[in-house]
């Protein structure tokens, strides 16, 4: 869609349009967040947000890992749960998730607390419905934070299956099989949760998916230069890499490793957030592939130091990823293939050896593959040779970097950039309180009108129908004509 452009768009797009939209007023925006790697992403968000002056409010449990209660960028709402840990919160995200909404409605002072905020819009990440539910309570515009959007599976492969959008008929078959159990496990395991609520305080009629669908802006986290190609809607908005930014000055220290790798430049391995160290067999055998390489590495980890490690590799708790991922100096990045490390190694330019370890991370490699930027390892079976050959094959050919140079054009050759178009449609929906005439009617048909399954029994029908009749006049006409023939 479009909307009056925030001051800084404006200046990205030029004067002419300075002029013509107006700027939008300070909002108070309610932000209830999934905790975890998604938090990181939410939090630049929400920095952007305030230095555009807008009062940010966030709601989260008493217990989580990465959200503090005390910023400079927003204010905090507190809900008491149950305590949890890590392993039981990621088998029961759902019913926690739950549990927030129904004890924020049932304490009305805190309710009222929020009525009396005046909200703007809620902007919440669906990947646990709790906000949603907290939006449709207060009755307030509502905007989603993520990954991936619903798209046809006859060319758009599922999250977990590894295909790539060229799927064979066995692997389309597979898709689709995979795309029923997924419905059937959500309608057994993850939406009674939240029908029990919405029966509670929304009555029988509303359920979880219509007000996930009820969204007045999606915020996905895709960019087409990476992510297959799908069919989209217009209350779509696609900002992948709005977390990547230019990099910045190394400390001293940092800076001066990077200078001495010379003309054979510096390798970057790191994990992420989740996953600092490995079993220790694994990191003898990559701190040994490293040691043979006249490169530099820089290996964001904790724990006990591999016995094979080689002098040309500085281990470090924490690293400046984005900063060293566009230092001129690197030339590999080793990851895990989380999002935010992909996007970053697209935005400056630099090739992957993957080792995937989780769920959607083997999918990331396989469109990294398919635009011919990585080289992907088994952890499972993996041995030191191997590590060498695939940092060795992405270091000396220059297909790889070529192509991944390709892909950071191509992500830097946009009219507005990703993060400026988030706080655009945040604002838009402020302006215009909400932006229902985006939002498609398909999600309102029944399944069998949205496939176009009645058209097509209707078609048979007619086709079926003709075919009896002409079968029915033809034996008519030869009755008639026996019966003629017999009086003769």
């Amino acid at each position: 869609g479009s909307a009056p452009l925030p001051s800084a768009c404006c200046i990205s797009l030029g004067f002419a349009l300075l002029c013509s939209y107006p700027f939008c007023q300070a909002g108070k925006i309610l932000i209830i967040p999934v905790d975890g790697s998604r938090w990181v992403n939410m939090k630049i968000l929400i920095q952007e947000l305030h230095s555009r002056g807008h009062n940010i409010t966030v709601m989260m449990p008493t217990d989580n890992w990465y959200i503090n209660e005390e910023s400079p960028y927003y204010t905090s709402i507190r809900i008491h749960l149950p305590s949890y840990q890590m392993f039981t919160f990621l088998s029961r995200s759902h019913h926690m998730s739950c549990l927030m909404a129904a004890t924020l409605f049932e304490n009305q002072e805190l309710l009222k607390r929020l009525q009396d905020a005046h909200f703007d819009l809620v902007l919440t990440d669906p990947f646990l419905g709790g906000g949603v539910l907290i939006a449709h309570y207060l009755q307030l515009p509502m905007r989603l934070i993520s990954y991936l959007q619903p798209s046809p599976v006859s060319y758009t492969p599922l999250t977990g299956t590894e295909f790539t959008d060229k799927m064979t008929f066995l692997q389309r078959f597979t898709n689709v099989l995979l795309y029923g159990f997924n419905m059937c496990l959500e309608r057994i395991f993850i939406r009674p949760h939240y029908d029990e609520v919405c029966s509670r305080y929304f009555g029988s009629d509303v359920n979880i998916y219509s007000l996930i669908q009820s969204a007045d802006i999606w915020l996905v986290r895709v960019d087409f230069i990476f992510e297959f190609p799908r069919p989209t809607m217009p209350n779509a908005v696609y900002i992948g890499g709005f977390q990547c930014q230019p990099y910045k000055p190394l400390s001293l220290d940092l800076e001066q490793f990077m200078e001495s790798s010379g003309e054979h430049g510096v390798i970057i391995m790191s994990l992420g957030t989740i996953i600092t160290n490995l079993p220790k067999d694994i990191t003898n055998k990559i701190a040994a592939a490293f040691a043979q390489l006249p490169q530099k590495v820089i290996w964001r980890y904790s724990g006990e130091t591999p016995s094979s490690l080689g002098n040309n590799t500085l281990l470090a708790k924490w690293i400046p990823q984005n900063d060293l991922l566009g230092h001129p100096k690197t030339r590999v990045f080793v990851s895990h293939g989380g999002t935010n490390g992909i996007f970053e190694a697209i935005y400056h330019g630099v090739p992957i050896v993957g080792l995937p370890l989780l769920y959607d991370q083997f999918d990331n490699f396989i469109r990294l593959k398919d635009r011919g930027v990585a080289k992907v390892l088994d952890i499972a079976n993996l041995n030191t040779e191997d590590v060498l050959q695939a940092l060795k094959d992405v270091l000396d050919k220059p297909s790889y970097r070529d192509n991944m140079q390709r892909l950071s054009r191509l992500h830097h050759d946009q009219l507005i950039k990703p993060l400026d178009a988030a706080i655009f449609w945040i604002e838009y929906v402020i302006n215009n309180k909400g932006a229902a005439h985006l939002r498609t009617e398909s999600y309102h048909m029944p399944w069998y009108a949205y496939h176009c399954v009645d058209i097509l029994l209707a078609l048979l029908f007619v086709i079926l129908f003709f075919f009896v009749f002409m079968f029915v006049l033809c034996r008519l006409l030869c009755y008639k004509v026996c019966k003629k023939r017999k009086i003769k």
